[in-house]
């Protein structure tokens, strides 16, 4: 099988050419600073994995503030080397104060390293996850016996219906001498079968 041909990603290389240049602005600061030797090489090391741990942390999603603090801070360290050592600055006679914030970076870079590595993650990834599990299935209906008769579920009547009902119950009484039905209630009243029975039933 045949390789596919090397292909060179202008987009990286522009990375490294820039992550170098920037490597070396900090080095140069921070020797001018009074940091010799490896001490020197190790300020670029520390802003550029503080740059890459914020990084990480905006990606994951979580903390997002916090890792946005974080990057401009680094950043700042970063683009304020290059611009310094653009003839902006005497790298011979640095100011007192570059000189104090040189000396600080590691105390600030150690506490948001500690910081972005060791924050927890926001509780609405709890809910998500929650959000993500399927509902319950629901139980099923009780069904009833075979043979058993459903119970009717129970009827008001007005007491003014009841009290219409008995003088309708009364005339048809007076006028036939037997007792009025239930169906005959019902079509005098013109209401339904279970409300007549119950108002028969009270009759």
């Amino acid at each position: 099988m045949a390789r596919p041909p090397l292909r060179v990603d202008a987009v990286l290389v522009q990375a490294v050419i820039a992550g170098a240049l920037s490597f070396a602005h900090l080095h140069d600061i921070a020797a001018a600073a009074g940091q010799d030797g490896w001490k020197a090489w190790a300020y670029p090391i520390s802003v550029d994995l503080l740059l890459v741990a914020a990084w990480r942390r905006l990606r994951s999603g979580t903390a997002k503030a916090a890792a946005w603090c974080w990057f401009v801070i680094a950043l700042a360290a970063s683009l304020g080397a290059n611009i310094a050592t653009a003839g902006l600055l005497d790298l011979n006679q640095v100011p007192a104060w570059l000189r104090i914030l040189v000396a600080g970076w590691p105390a600030v870079a150690f506490l948001g390293g500690t910081l972005l590595v060791h924050t927890t993650p926001q509780p609405e990834t709890a809910t998500e996850d929650q959000k993500d599990e399927p509902d319950p299935a629901p139980e099923p209906l009780a069904q009833p016996a075979i043979g058993a008769t459903p119970e009717r579920p129970a009827v008001t009547v007005p007491a003014a219906l009841i009290d219409h009902a008995r003088k309708v119950a009364a005339d048809h009484h007076t006028r036939t001498g037997t007792p009025i039905d239930t169906p005959t209630l019902r079509a005098r009243l013109g209401v339904p079968a279970p409300m007549a029975e119950a108002i028969a039933a009270q009759l």
